[in-house]
């Protein structure tokens, strides 16, 4: 009987020798994510609109984890800051890897006449056109080069919209058609994924009505919201070899929400 050859290894969230861009990525999800790959072994750009909490969360990634890491001040919804965005990623490190656009926003308002032109449009050049166009940026290169990994953050509001979101919900319903479109833009040797995240605890629940989210969640299969750190392993997938074969997807992360 002849001797089957042992099966190929797996492959896995080693990361090592990646440099991965987190936009968003000094705090909630972003802040989550970004340490997932420096723990896996990618090297990390930081990039917020706080430049100086982004700088301090790269110094925090360093020392934690021996990585590159450096942080860049940059506002996502500003269409001319972005090219510099992606200048200094490359003069840094010479490449991206992996791009996790995460920034994101969603203003408060009572009834949907509160909504200016003025909110709407930012709501949507944060949420939207800033991922448009460092997606386009970065995925140019990646496919150029090596290829890549680019991973959207998109909501469960843009497939159930509620009335307190809508100009959220409708521009993450743009990030999911533009996950689709950019994976056949720069496939097959860039992939592009969405992560449609459903609701979270981070810092931004601390102003939340407690026991109305609550009752809420008890409508959610997990009975509850997430912690940050439970995104982490779909980035890790997106973001790795494990999902080779995954690209144009919109991958639910929600708890099980109705």
């Amino acid at each position: 009987m002849t001797e089957q050859p042992p099966p190929s290894p797996a492959p896995h969230f080693d990361l090592t020798g990646k440099v991965a861009l987190v936009t968003g990525g000094s705090r909630g999800l972003g802040r989550a994510m970004a340490l997932g790959l420096a723990q896996c072994g990618a090297d990390l750009i930081v990039a917020s609109r706080n430049g100086e909490a982004c700088e301090e969360y790269a110094a925090e990634l360093r020392a934690a984890t021996g990585r590159r890491a450096v942080g860049i001040g940059a506002h996502v919804g500003r269409w001319d800051a972005l090219e510099g965005l992606v200048d200094q990623a490359y003069d840094t490190f010479g490449k991206v890897d992996v791009l996790i656009n995460n920034a994101g926003m969603s203003p408060l308002y009572d009834k949907v006449t509160d909504v200016t032109e003025a909110l709407f449009d930012k709501v949507l050049d944060v949420n939207l056109k800033g991922p448009f166009r460092l997606t386009a940026l970065i995925g140019e290169r990646m496919a150029a080069g090596d290829g890549g990994s680019i991973i959207n953050i998109t909501s469960m509001g843009a497939v159930r919209p509620r009335p307190a979101i809508l100009p959220y919900s409708a521009a993450k319903a743009g990030l999911n058609a533009l996950t689709i479109g950019f994976a056949h833009t720069f496939g097959p040797s860039v992939r592009v994924n969405a992560i449609m995240a459903g609701t979270f605890l981070t810092d931004v629940s601390k102003a939340w009505d407690a026991e109305a989210f609550a009752r809420r969640a008890q409508g959610f299969a997990a009975k509850r919201g997430g912690e940050p750190e439970e995104i982490v392993g779909a980035a890790l997938y997106l973001a790795s070899d494990l999902s080779s074969y995954t690209t144009g997807s919109v991958i639910a992360v929600d708890g099980g929400q109705p």
